[in-house]
């Protein structure tokens, strides 16, 4: 394929590079000459000094024929914009990497859909959905940035006393705003169909609308028990810091945050009012020990530093944390802190690499993550015309089994769809498809030949 990266930093020398290592036709552009010469020399590429948001740069690099951009500047107005201005000149694909959360927030203004972007990603927060997951469970559906933080997915256990253990799923009756995406028993997960039969100790993943989920949960549940709250403590208030504790439910965790910058405390006390923030250094032992960091059921250190997010890692873990997970840049780091007793280290890199090559795709697929268990993959697909997944209502297509439209996203908006809804073109579908059936169920979204 044929990529064009804007940005010639860290980050997007790191992706020219692995796309380069995987056969794809890469063209980078940067600002700075130094950085220009320096991709030439060293990587299999080739690199234009230039804006990425001036026009004629753009037709420089052959923007026309590019698969897919990506504007990875260190520049949040320059991405946004050079993605934009790529798309509109004839790029299949744009993406947009950001760092001030106002550019994802939704309740403001849709920066992504007012640009005609495919999709606005912040390192720091695909990062907290990697650590969120660790913590709820590493099988979980990564849905969250699919549906642009307008859904939720929670996975819990079927009780044995549960108002739905013995039933089919098709008798249960669900609100509209959430659907059971998949189910897990015996160390098998599939996505879930009406005929599916719950047992007790099943593994159940909700998919929908936060209040919803929360309603829903009653029927899996034992009703008069209620777990306790698991233990969290944050080290670093930061973007990434600040996007776990949001992503982590106050009904399921209970949270304390320390950050040694005392303004940025009181910003994250006004926006996160169910998480306790704590004015301290997390890389003194002694408050360590003073805030409880032995007692915590995860321990995750995401500073900003490195070398910091280590020894605090490893303190917690003398102290008694039960679970420690820290945050690393350098992906070689990665490697060496499980010699630490550190249980995850989450490369922010790789994270970013992965999101990145689920990009690459033809045909209606816009983007794909496969699970751990890798029987399901997760699809984000654009519906267009003429396509046979627009000729029926959802209960219709052969879809049972095999594929969940888990989501639709219309006009801005994204909902959880009824079995009586029909795709129209222009919809974005995040779809839950069983691996197996993977080139059938995406056959009803492309053109015949």
């Amino acid at each position: 394929m044929r990529i064009l990266t804007l940005g010639a930093g860290t980050v997007g020398r790191w992706i020219a590079d692995i796309l380069c290592r995987r056969g794809h036709s890469v063209t980078v552009v940067d600002i700075d000459p130094h950085n220009v010469r320096r991709i030439n020399s060293e990587l299999d590429v080739r690199a234009i000094e230039g804006s990425g948001s001036q026009s004629t740069v753009l037709f420089q690099a052959d923007v026309c024929g590019a698969d897919i951009c990506l504007a990875v500047t260190g520049d949040d107005e320059v991405n946004i914009v050079a993605a934009s201005m790529a798309k509109a000149l004839g790029a299949r694909r744009s993406i947009a990497r950001v760092y001030a959360p106002a550019f994802r927030d939704l309740s403001t203004f849709d920066y992504q859909k007012h640009f005609n972007i495919d999709s606005i990603l912040s390192l720091e927060q695909l990062t907290a959905f990697e650590l969120t997951r660790a913590i709820r469970n590493p099988d979980a559906i990564p849905l969250e940035h699919f549906a642009r933080g307008q859904l939720e997915v929670y996975e819990m256990e079927v009780a044995k006393k549960a108002s739905a253990a013995g039933q089919r799923l098709r008798d249960l009756k669900l609100a509209g705003g959430v659907r059971i995406g998949s189910l897990a028993r015996e160390g098998r997960m599939w996505i879930a169909s009406g005929e599916d039969e719950l047992h007790a100790g099943d593994r159940v993943s909700l998919v929908g609308i936060p209040d919803a989920v929360s309603k829903a949960r009653v029927l899996f549940g034992a009703g008069d028990q209620r777990p306790s709250k698991k233990r969290v403590m944050i080290a670093g208030g930061g973007e990434t810091g600040y996007h776990l504790a949001g992503s982590l439910s106050p009904h399921d965790y209970r949270i304390v945050m320390l950050e040694q910058d005392m303004d940025r405390c009181e910003q994250l006390s006004k926006f996160l009012p169910e998480v306790t923030v704590i004015h301290a250094n997390a890389n003194r032992r002694s408050i360590l020990e003073d805030e409880g960091a032995g007692t915590v059921d995860y321990f995750v250190a995401c500073t900003g530093n490195d070398e910091s997010n280590i020894m605090a890692g490893v303190e917690a873990r003398e102290l008694g944390a039960s679970r420690v997970m820290c945050v690393v840049g350098r992906p070689d780091y990665a490697n060496v802190v499980g010699k630490l007793g550190i249980d995850l280290a989450v490369s922010e890199r790789d994270v970013l690499a992965r999101q990145i090559l689920g990009f690459l795709n033809e045909g209606a697929v816009i983007s794909q993550s496969r699970l751990p268990n890798g029987e399901i993959t997760v699809y984000e697909l654009e519906v267009v015309q003429g396509t046979r997944v627009t000729t029926a209502t959802l209960a219709e297509l052969p879809l049972a089994g095999r594929c969940l439209i888990a989501a639709i996203q219309r006009d801005g908006f994204v909902r959880v769809p009824r079995a009586d809804d029909q795709l129209k073109p222009g919809d974005i579908v995040v779809a839950l498809v069983d691996q197996a059936s993977a080139e059938d169920c995406l056959s009803l979204f492309n053109v015949a030949q």
